[in-house]
């Protein structure tokens, strides 16, 4: 009985990325076809343990066209799919999915922002950071209140200093309970 690798996958309007991480993979075989069909095979390990994937897709691809790449860790394949459209979901089969099969989050591009160019990390749109007043300069938090009258903590920090400095207490002998047994 074989087993099954993890699939992860995510789309595009026009192809779809399936992921199966299969580490050390051996004697590889993907099969295509253009009615959605994805057959996977290949082994691993020094005993050649077999693992298979077989799914349905969602809709009509275009095998020709599509693309393989491996690594030690996982195959990727680029499908292209027959129609220029987002599918709602990977495969045919309705409610449960397989256990193994998963949702690329690194490579997932929701529909609505395919087209825009993906923002390079730590670009926070031209924001000026300095005019947040987020601290370590003056700032106008207290502008409705008047000269003389904050709420400041420094008559805590006083009676805490002053609380420091004063002869200390002798403290009370901790009390023993004896228990009889």
């Amino acid at each position: 009985m074989s087993r099954h690798p993890t699939v992860k996958w995510a789309q595009r309007s026009d192809k779809l990325f399936i992921t199966v991480e299969l580490p050390d993979a051996k004697n590889v075989k993907l099969k295509l076809e253009p009615e959605g069909k994805f057959l996977f095979s290949a082994t691993v390990g020094a005993d050649n343990v077999p693992y298979e994937v077989a799914l349905d897709l969602f809709d009509k691809i275009n095998a020709d066209e599509s693309k393989t790449s491996s690594t030690s860790r996982s195959i990727v394949y680029l499908v292209k799919k027959a129609e220029d459209k987002w599918w709602s979901r990977l495969i045919k089969q309705e409610g449960l999915r397989p256990v193994f099969l998963k949702v690329d989050w690194d490579k997932w591009v929701d529909e609505d922002e395919q087209d825009s160019t993906p923002e390079p990390d730590m670009d926070f749109g031209g924001i000026n950071f300095s005019k947040l007043n987020m601290g370590g300069g003056p700032s106008d938090f207290d502008a409705d209140v008047p000269e003389g009258e904050d709420d400041s903590d420094t008559e805590e920090v006083e009676e805490e200093e002053n609380y420091a400095h004063s002869e200390p207490k002798a403290a009370a002998a901790p009390s023993t309970i004896l228990s009889k047994d």
